[in-house]
């Protein structure tokens, strides 16, 4: 009997994208960027982090 390799389980960066929206806004209130261009900013910098592991992890 053929013993299989224990399953990987893949990493997660749903939660880079939710911190990166949160920070971006909440540092946008304080910057004369405002707080949707802040927000904005923090999703695509949570988005780019997110991808990256997730490319990584394919990889694996």
């Amino acid at each position: 009997m053929a013993v299989s390799p224990p399953p990987r389980s893949p990493l997660a960066g749903g939660s880079l994208i939710a911190l990166g929206s949160i920070a971006g806004a909440a540092i946008g209130l304080f910057t004369p960027l405002g707080p949707t261009r802040g927000f904005l900013i923090g999703l695509s910098a949570g988005v780019a982090m997110s991808l990256a592991i997730w490319l990584l992890d394919r990889r694996r």
